[in-house]
């Protein structure tokens, strides 16, 4: 009977085993079948770079050629075939960035994404953009409509052509979707999207009301980044709102505050070939793929060479044969947020004056994935959208509405078009005319030697000039008066001191008559960049190239010493006493395999908190515009005697420091252990580049390209910023240019992490580490058929 049992047991097992196998191999057949198809679908998709291909619409043949790091040179013969090949072209390397920008900028993520996107969708709905985008599109001259119409013609061509091969990109099939007919409309919004990234500082005003609502005056003020003394009336005027900041603003879309840029212009007093050298390089989000997109133009009379955001036709930053020019971001008001009184018995109606004034209601009807369409009401007063009940339903007898430039219609891509076509400073100012928003900091060089400057864009004057808080939106004593003369706008031309360069930083005097803004980026880039640039008179590309990935920490020099004489009054232990000897030795540099810059970033981090996470929601914190300027002055001013309530409350600054010092610490011996030969910054500040569907495991495999570790921070020139939490560098000089007006043809770019979208491509990733280490490509105007480049033939279809 026993054997029985042990011969039955045994079959069984046997059974088991046997089954077992059969469905492991199973499995390991599917999965291979799956990755065959996998690998065929995203081989089948691959944009075609060479040979011949029939595109309707166009009148004569058009030659795309793909340089040595997928740069699209297109030669035509005619604007509209120039721009027909553009939109094409960029819609086969970039389409499903395109339409999830449009949809992003659109509120029209649920529809494809699902539920988990509707707040976002609603934030964007309430602002607008896609309705500011509208209107802005009747703005635009009969040529200006033609040409917009030409792009969308071409991405529609490509879609067209791919759906009907099956060969769309493969993040299509992943998200279960096909993208819809372009529009011209859906260029003009991801340029409102782009307004939008650049800022405004209205988050910054709502944190600040939050301050004045949920702590004392002097308090409060110890947070603002300045207070005139003619400010108080609005402190006068603001009374407490009923509204719930956290509940209101917790799923608010804010841009990082740190996009911004550098750039500078030289003049040939002070090069070595003795004409102007130009460098820029615009901080936004890094990912993949890039959000520029590098390309050559040339039809007649028409040739320009330089970066656009995907979806955009023209060239937006670069270079023609004989000027050059570069953007950062001004960082002006450009928004005001208005405390609207509600009429109790009509939800609808605001006061204005004496009277109540009915609001218009745009409803609009959201799309989301396998639910049910969401209505949705948007409610505009006369200063713009209510934006302080995307979020949730209530409403209170007040709610805060922003009035703000890039919602009104404006006409940049015609400042575009001028721009690329100009041959000297007057054209190219003249250009600039049109460029309301966002209002840019423009360099300029020309191979006639002038160099040049404008800070660009619609600027409000205002009957008060104090714009850090919220205003009453029922009088007229905070309305706008209109913009800065736009021939006042700050202008240098050819300045004697042979440089101009901007890193965010304050752009003029105290004596300049008008209002910009009162808060700008830290100083310490702007800093370096005089620095470097005073130095010699005979600066080259590789100077500039060098500053552009330069690595020296201004901050520290500055703050650290104040941090260090706090912390060794009191006796140091044995790891306490390593970590100041490393920070006493450290030469300034953010390199990635120094152990100081690790210390130091995380020390300055641990400070803020230590001040704030008792009292202050991690949601409102990331309201706080200026967060790391208003650190820093917190530390000066208690250095110097004045400390202020924030400090007082917490010990003073010996104290703060002494408890952010062991808290950095603690934190560092638990992630990397006591010995500090294993401390380094690039262990901890990695960069990946991140694509859009990554965070969908294990995608992240396929579409991230390989995590790389990286120096600099948000100080230095090289700017890489980072998250706080993860150490993942999220922020960046994406594409960085240099050039030199000897010879104007060429120019030095990279484009992080390179120029395709599809994962295959050989240009997928092939610039990832030349951007991590400060190489450089040349991309010429001329020899478009050189060596080793691919060669697309676009010939007119049949429909024409």
């Amino acid at each position: 009977m026993e054997q029985a049992l042990q011969k039955k047991r045994l079959v069984k097992r046997l059974t088991w085993k046997k089954t077992l196998i059969i469905i492991v191999v199973a499995l390991v057949i599917i999965l291979t079948a799956a990755a065959g198809t996998a690998y065929f679908l995203l081989q089948k998709s691959k944009p075609q770079v060479n040979g011949a291909l029939a595109l309707n619409g166009l009148t004569a043949n058009v030659d795309v050629y793909r340089d040595d790091h997928g740069v699209p040179h297109i030669e035509a013969k005619s604007m509209k075939d120039l721009f027909i090949a553009q939109g094409f072209v960029t819609a086969q390397d970039r389409m499903f960035q395109m339409d999830l920008s449009r949809r992003q900028a659109s509120g029209m993520l649920s529809e494809v994404i699902g539920e988990k996107a509707l707040s976002r969708d609603k934030f964007f709905r309430t602002l607008g953009l896609r309705r500011a985008a509208e209107a802005s599109y009747h703005k635009y001259s009969p040529e200006m409509k033609q040409y917009l119409k030409w792009y969308a013609d071409g991405v529609n061509a490509y879609m067209k052509q791919a759906k009907k091969t099956n060969t769309l990109p493969i993040e299509f099939m992943l998200v279960g979707y096909e993208p819809k007919k372009w529009t011209p409309v859906d260029s003009l919004v991801i340029g409102k999207y782009m307004a939008f990234d650049l800022g405004g500082h209205w988050e910054g005003q709502a944190f600040r009301y939050y301050l004045m609502e949920t702590f004392s005056k002097e308090k409060a003020l110890d947070l603002f980044p300045g207070y005139p003394a003619d400010a108080p009336a609005i402190l006068e005027d603001l009374k407490e709102s009923g509204l719930d900041f956290e509940k209101s603003f917790a799923e608010a879309v804010v841009p990082n505050f740190h996009n911004g840029s550098n750039n500078w212009v030289v003049s040939g007093s002070k090069t070595q070939s003795g004409k102007p050298l130009l460098a820029n390089d615009p901080h936004l989000s890094l990912g993949t793929p890039s959000i520029w997109y590098q390309t050559h133009l040339k039809a007649p009379e028409y040739e320009v060479s330089g970066v656009i955001f995907a979806g955009i036709p023209g060239i937006i930053v670069g270079h023609n044969d004989t000027i050059a020019w570069g953007v950062t971001n001004v960082g002006p008001d450009v928004q005001e947020l208005y405390i609207e009184k509600r009429n109790p018995k009509d939800p609808y109606e605001f006061q204005y004056l004496a009277d109540w004034e009915k609001a218009d209601v745009v409803d609009e009807v959201i799309k989301v994935k396998d639910k049910a369409d969401v209505n949705y009401e948007v409610v505009i007063t006369r200063h713009g959208p209510i934006i302080s009940e995307f979020a949730h339903h209530d409403k209170p007898g007040t709610a805060l509405s922003l009035k703000w430039t890039a919602l009104q219609p404006s006409k940049e891509l015609e400042a575009v078009i001028m721009m690329n076509r100009s041959k000297n400073w007057q054209q190219f100012e003249k250009s600039l005319e049109s460029f309301h928003t966002p209002a840019q900091n423009f360099v300029f060089a020309s191979t006639d030697g002038t160099i040049a400057y404008k800070a660009n864009g619609l600027i409000p004057v205002r009957k008060q000039k104090y714009t850090s808080l919220p205003v009453p939106g029922w009088t007229d004593q905070y309305e706008w008066e209109g913009y800065i003369p736009w021939n006042e706008l700050p202008t240098t031309v050819n300045p004697k001191n042979g440089y101009i360069a901007t890193a965010n930083n304050k752009v003029t005097t105290d004596s300049y008559p008008y209002h910009i803004s009162d808060t700008f980026a830290q100083p310490y880039r702007q800093q370096r960049i005089v620095e470097v640039l005073e130095k010699t008179d005979t600066l080259t590309v590789k100077d500039m190239q060098t500053l552009q990935f330069d690595q020296k920490n201004k901050q520290a020099e500055e703050i650290l010493p104040i941090l260090i004489e706090q912390v060794t009054n009191e006796p140091l232990n044995e790891i306490e006493t390593q970590v100041i000897d490393v920070l006493k030795k450290w030469n300034k540099l953010d390199s990635k395999n120094s152990a100081a810059p690790l210390i130091f970033h995380i020390w300055m981090d641990r400070f803020s908190s230590e001040l704030f996470k008792d009292e202050i929601s991690e949601e409102m914190m990331d309201m706080f515009d200026g967060r790391e300027q208003v650190i820093d002055e917190l530390i000066r001013k208690a250095y110097a005697g004045q400390p202020g309530p924030w400090i007082k409350e917490h010990g003073g600054l010996e104290k703060v420091t002494e408890k952010s010092f062991r808290s950095m610490i603690s934190t560092l011996t638990e992630e990397y252990g006591e010995y500090l030969a294993e401390w380094k910054w690039g262990d901890f500040h990695t960069l990946t580049f991140e694509h859009p569907l990554a965070s969908i495991k294990p995608l992240n495999l396929l579409f991230n390209p390989e995590t790389q570790k990286m120096g600099g921070s948000r100080v230095t020139v090289g700017v890489a910023g980072w998250n706080r939490e993860t150490g993942d560098i999220t922020h960046g000089g994406a594409w960085r240019m240099v050039i030199d007006m000897a010879d104007p043809t060429k120019a030095y770019h990279v484009v992080g992490p390179g120029q395709s979208g599809h994962v295959l491509s050989p240009w997928y990733k092939d610039q990832s580490k030349d951007w991590a280490t400060g190489k450089y490509h040349v991309t010429a105007l001329d020899d478009n058929g050189g060596k080793g480049r691919e060669h697309l033939l676009l010939t007119p279809g049949s429909e024409n």
